[in-house]
Parts: C-alpha cells; structure tokens; sequence
C-alpha cells in the first residue's frame, strides 16, 4: 500500500495501525514522491492518499496519475475538509471512495478492506 500525507505525524501513525493490520505500508510525504515510488515500479495494490496536500500534485491529480501508471490499482482518499475536490454539494464523485479525518483503526480497517476487496474502477475526471 502507498500512503501520502503531507504530515509526518499522521503519516507515521497511519502507517503503524495499517502494519499492525498486517499491509506492508510505502510512505511517501508529497505527490511527486508517491509517483517517483511509483514510477520505479512498485508493486502497489492500494492507493492511500490526503486529498489536500501543498506541493505541485495534489491527492486527486497523484490518484489520476497512479491509475495510468497502474491500471487497476485501488484508490483510497482521506481528509479533514468536507469541501474539496471530490466532495461535490456533500456527494462523492462516481467511484471515488473517502475516508474522512479523523478516523479510528476499525474504521481504516474496514474501509481499507473494503475498497480492497472491489471491483477496480477508473477514476473520474475532476470537476471544476
């Protein structure tokens, strides 16, 4: 799994509750490192990422990028903000699947298995 948070702290917590639930966890703290990771092609079968992040890629460009650099792979957002660039009028895009902050270790587990064990499915475009 793949997981990017701008935030050390979350990211290191995160990262020990997904080890703990027995995922081998690839930490990358911005887009352009989770697609460097990527690029060097990583065998990843979940996408993990923060929607809101500082840098040139954000979460929803990174989660664009990832499914072309590998096809079927499973996308996951999280966030803290209720408006942002999936959440549309309080509704999800089409396919996209949201984990919101703060979340507790059996809402990641389920949510986590749960988009796991879909079917795969390629991302929208963006909506302006």
């Amino acid at each position: 799994m793949l997981l990017v948070d701008d935030d050390e702290i979350v990211q290191a917590t995160v990262a020990s509750m997904l080890e703990d639930l027995g995922y081998t966890v690839l930490p990358a703290l911005s887009g352009t490192e989770a697609l460097a990771i990527l690029e060097k092609g990583a065998k990843v079968d979940l996408l993990f990422t923060d929607v809101v992040m500082p840098g040139a890629v954000s979460g929803r460009q990174l989660a664009e990028r990832a499914v072309e650099l590998a096809p079927g792979l499973k996308v996951l957002f999280t966030s803290g903000y209720t408006e942002n660039a999936i959440v549309h009028n309080g509704r999800l895009d089409p396919g996209v699947e949201l984990l919101s902050k703060p979340y507790g270790r059996e809402q990641l587990a389920a949510k986590v298995r749960r988009v796991l064990d879909s079917a795969p499915r390629e991302p929208q475009a963006a909506q302006a």
